[in-house]
């Protein structure tokens, strides 16, 4: 018997090695490749995904909801590409119960204000006055000139933003130019009032036409003094998290525009890095909260992914997205400790929960 070449030795171990790696390889390529999922309308069907599949930690699931339960979640989900992976209820929750969005349905408005904004019925770049007239605030009217849809889009609209919620023309007052700026303001409604104006129709329907029954979702929006949140049950805000993680396609349908979208989960202004047009952006160098001028150095959520973007309600309701993981995740419930207005301590806890399940 001859003895073997080195340069057939060489090519003995590359293939050895090759093989090697290929037998791990398939699972994530065919994970990277499957086509994402989307639940069929006007049904409970929705296909489902298991841990194991995904080769994540099972051993972690428990500890973790163990930790929802205690920070007094009701609801529960984590879709990947589409499929149900996680769906959990607490304390009587069931997955056909309503409950409020409250600021995380801001996104919604975001939605279908891009949603108008394609049907060529606005352009977030006018000022408002050319949709509602002028007066609409009691700013002077060379200062309410200069507020686009962009500024209410993007919390930049110079209006004082400590006089409550209301969003009558006395309460609108003038604090600085637009764009100056940056504040939590629920003045963004008025791009409610805007849609609703332009489509000659009212919010609700528009929205219910436009997107709502476009994607299967239930809930309806419930007027709350001079604003409106919207209430669904928890597979409805799975659903439009779907819709955004899939650059606002619904199967073959593009319902959001896909470049507008793309604007709205990118830094909006130069004022808060961690802010688009109402979606909330971690992996940032800075960010500033509701209530306060004070820039935060960091990111906004320091356990998550750099990448993930958030919609962010009063109370702990949470949509987070997460391109590179291929996952939306769904938190409704009672506030985990105390009351807030987005982001709290929870953020941080559950992403580092949840990072032992998913890493």
């Amino acid at each position: 018997m001859k003895p073997l070449h080195l340069t057939s030795i060489l090519v003995i171990i590359v293939t050895l090695l090759s093989c090697s790696s290929d037998d791990s390889a398939p699972d994530n390529q065919d994970q990277q490749n499957e086509a994402i999922y989307f639940p069929p309308l006007n049904s409970d069907t929705w296909e489902t995904k298991s841990i194991s599949e995904l080769n994540w930690n099972e051993a972690e699931l428990q500890p973790l909801l163990d930790f929802l339960e205690e920070k007094n979640t009701k609801s529960f989900m984590i879709l990947h590409k589409g499929k149900i992976v996680e769906e959990h209820y607490f304390n009587g929750h069931t997955n056909s119960t309503p409950w409020y969005w409250a600021s995380a349905g801001k996104t919604l408005t975001t939605a279908v204000t891009g949603i108008a904004e394609e049907e060529g019925l606005i352009d977030i770049n006018n000022k408002v006055s050319d949709y509602l007239g002028t007066g609409w605030t009691s700013a002077p009217l060379e200062k309410e000139n200069l507020i686009t849809c962009k500024n209410l889009l993007s919390m930049n609209s110079g209006l004082d933003d400590t006089l409550g919620d209301d969003v009558s023309p006395s309460n609108l007052q003038y604090i600085t130019d637009a764009g100056s700026r940056w504040a939590y303001h629920n003045v963004y409604v008025k791009l409610q009032d805007i849609v609703a104006q332009s489509s000659n129709t009212n919010w609700d329907d528009y929205f219910d036409l436009k997107l709502k029954n476009k994607i299967g979702m239930s809930g309806s929006w419930i007027a709350l003094g001079s604003l409106s949140v919207y209430w669904s049950n928890t597979r409805s805000m799975a659903r439009f998290g779907l819709l955004t993680s899939a650059h606002g396609k619904w199967e073959s349908e593009q319902i959001i525009p896909e470049t507008y979208l793309n604007d709205a989960t990118n830094t909006s202004q130069p004022i808060n890095e961690a802010y688009g047009y109402m979606w909330w952006l971690n992996g940032k160098s800075t960010y500033h909260l509701p209530q306060t001028q004070f820039e935060f150095p960091g990111e906004l959520i320091t356990n998550a992914p750099n990448d993930m973007y958030a919609a962010l309600g009063k109370n702990d309701q949470k949509i987070y997205v997460v391109p590179s993981k291929n996952i939306v995740v769904i938190r409704m419930g009672e506030s985990a400790e105390g009351e807030n207005f987005g982001l709290s301590n929870f953020d941080s806890e559950f992403w580092e929960k949840l990072n032992a399940l998913i890493d």
